[in-house]
């Protein structure tokens, strides 16, 4: 398998080519912490060739989770390589300057080519000085040094997303008329200069690298000015190796492609760029199998693969397909909602969706997990995420496990979920539960229904409660909670859950979609509207579309599909009838109400617990556990994190 070869960077030997490029964690603030330390062995246990460490700043303009801007960096990284080592995978660097993207310490503007403002922060940069470069080129150089210093193999530099060296060498983001801007030679002085700088600082035999990216943004750099520009640093003999990347700020639902992506997505932009060098080359694109490795490193696209995202999953990605375990590979199913959602939600630090042990990993795996202090028989109800998740664990950790569900078929609302346009992935996730489940032996028992009084005769130590929730189908919208849809009560006004069940099997020509949470839900019933041929009408309470998922990139590329079709979009607005052919809708800014053709109305509210059934015996047990919806209807992450908790403790 080509993906298990070994290959040579500089002289560095890689053991195979799985290659996890740089993503921030922000599990430190300015230094390489524990945590950290144990996200990586974990990977380094599990196979993986080469490890790029996420992004260190380089200069006080820019702050980062590693700030390398003096030699208080080099015990960490000292101590990250004494773990990994043993394990046999190679780590580089990656140096890194936001630019106009990034806030100095102390609160002054950032720096950059030119006084362009950032597409995210919107603040006027300062035009750095030549004086400013000089100082900057030496900032990189230094950064460098301290990784070698610190026993790192090798420093990549940051040059794609729109960051500093990108913002000298794109001629939409460089508007500068001395020898730094202007030609292709003078918008690309400031990256050769950082890279020569850093080849003198470290030396022959060290290996150098730089990641670029196209812009995909009109004006900005394309992939054959991308590949231009690899080829003139090659030519120079700057760099050891390339790693080709996709978009920036002003098209940053590219860098990190949702599930609605292939594998492979980048490759159309990137193969320009590969072919242009005859260094060891890197690419990314939602690759998530070793075959899928070994396909793009056979057609010589690269000699390296990104498997980023697949990795945060399942640390053991190699491990296990060495050992022939593919089948037990935990699948990322691309939704972005913890990689990315939580760096850049509230939380400030990276998880994921479908794998609750990110960030603890010094505490407990899979193969990790806290033994039983004695056999139980566990009892799980409800066979959608939560609940698999959980008996999954309590198998795992010695526990007898039955697992009860009312449907015929496990996978609860995510089943149903999986069924939507480009959200096949989605069910990938509990399609591995299932098996993992069967595998490991738990006693599942489908369509088997059971009430607080059949779980009680089971005679089970402990009882795990994971039956979900129902949709609320009373047209209440929490804009105007005492104002709910007059309506509600007509059959075609109906739930998402009646839609995508097959309830409803006719195409509408008109359909008002009223979405109160502002998730994938809503989106998906949005998609498989327009794709059956109806002309939608969206309305939802917030001030943006899917505004759970701005953090997650999802609005923007959705949006592009909806616009396709027939897709209209009331922002603030509430519903306030429905007839079956017509919906009023009001502006909920003051800008009155409008009628609008709708024979369906698809209502997208939040859920109820379904655990009423259960009350008589949640007052009379204390062994009993409530997990994922039938907790609290919120989302995928939160319901694995809860089953995996509950088989934690049971």
């Amino acid at each position: 398998m080509k993906a298990l070869e070994p290959i040579s960077i500089a002289g560095v030997e890689i053991p195979n080519r799985v290659v996890r490029t740089a993503h921030s964690t922000h599990f430190g603030s300015g230094g390489i912490v524990p945590s950290l330390i144990d996200y990586h062995v974990e990977r380094a246990r599990g196979g993986v060739g080469l490890t790029i460490l996420e992004i260190a700043g380089v200069h006080p303009t820019c702050p980062s989770s590693i700030c390398n801007f003096d030699d208080s960096v080099i015990e960490g990284y000292e101590q990250l390589m004494r773990a990994i080592r043993p394990h046999g995978m190679r780590v580089f660097q990656q140096l890194w300057h936001a630019g106009h993207n990034g806030v100095p310490i102390d609160g002054s503007p950032p720096w950059s080519s030119c006084d362009l403002p950032s597409p995210v922060l919107g603040i006027v940069p300062i035009t750095m000085s030549q004086s400013q470069i000089r100082e900057m080129v030496e900032a990189f150089a230094a950064a460098a040094e301290r990784c070698q210093r610190g026993g790192i193999d090798g420093v990549e530099l940051h040059g794609s997303h729109g960051y500093l060296p990108q913002q000298f060498m794109s001629a939409m983001l460089n508007r500068r008329e001395d020898e730094y801007g202007g030609s292709f030679e003078n918008r690309m002085r400031f990256t050769v200069e950082v890279l020569a700088a850093i080849r003198e600082q470290v030396g022959p035999g060290y290996p150098v690298g730089i990641r670029l990216s196209p812009e995909i943004v009109e004006g900005g750099m394309t992939p054959e000015e991308t590949a231009r520009a690899a080829s003139y640093l090659e030519e120079r003999g700057l760099i050891d190796f390339l790693d080709v990347s996709m978009g920036g700020y002003f098209a940053f639902p590219k860098m990190i492609g949702g599930m609605f992506e292939p594998a492979g997505y980048e490759l159309a932009t990137s193969a320009p760029v590969t072919a242009a060098v005859k260094v060891p080359r890197i690419v990314t694109g939602r690759f998530r199998t070793l075959e899928e490795v070994s396909q793009v490193i056979a057609e010589g696209t690269a000699d390296l693969v990104g498997m980023t995202r697949a990795h945060i999953a399942d640390a053991a990605i190699v491990r296990k397909t060495r050992e022939g375990r593919e089948a037990e590979i935990r699948p990322c199913i691309g939704c972005n909602q913890g990689c990315v959602g939580m760096l850049l939600g509230p939380e400030r630090r990276m998880g994921c969706t479908v794998n609750p042990y990110i960030g603890r990993e010094g505490e407990v795996s899979d193969d990790r997990l806290p033994p039983a202090d004695a056999k139980r028989t566990v009892l799980v109800i409800g066979g959608g995420p939560a609940g698999m998740e959980a008996a999954r664990v309590s198998r795992l950790r010695g526990h007898n496990v039955i697992l009860a569900e009312a449907a015929p078929q496990l996978g609860g609302q995510v089943r149903i979920a999986a069924l939507a346009p480009r959200h096949q992935g989605i069910g990938d996730y509990t399609l591995w539960q299932e098996a993992e489940i069967y595998r490991l032996g738990v006693d599942v028992r489908l369509s088997t229904y059971l009430d607080g009084g059949d779980a009680d005769a089971f005679g089970a130590d402990r009882i795990i409660i994971a039956t979900g929730s129902s949709p609320r189908v009373d047209g209440v919208q929490m804009a105007i909670p005492a104002r709910p849809m007059k309506g509600i009560e007509h059959p075609d006004a109906i739930s998402s859950i009646d839609f995508f069940s097959g309830r409803h099997n006719s195409c509408p020509a008109s359909a008002i979609v009223v979405d109160d949470v502002g998730h994938y839900e809503g989106i998906a019933v949005a998609e498989a509207l327009i794709e059956r041929g109806s002309d939608v009408t969206f309305v939802t309470r917030h001030k943006s579309f899917a505004h759970l998922l701005e953090s997650a990139l999802q609005p923007e590329p959705a949006l592009q599909r909806l616009n396709r079709g027939s897709f209209r979009l009331h922002l603030r607005s509430h519903v306030d009838s429905f007839n079956g052919s017509e919906a009023v809708i009001s502006d909920l800014n003051g800008g009155g109400t409008s009628t609008v053709r709708a024979d369906w109305a698809v209502m997208v509210s939040h859920n109820r617990p379904a655990i009423e059934p259960f009350a008589d015996l949640l007052g009379t047990r204390s062994d009993i556990a409530i997990v994922g919806d039938a907790n609290s209807p919120r989302f995928l992450l939160r319901a694995i994190a809860e089953g995996n908790r509950a088989g934690c403790m049971a």
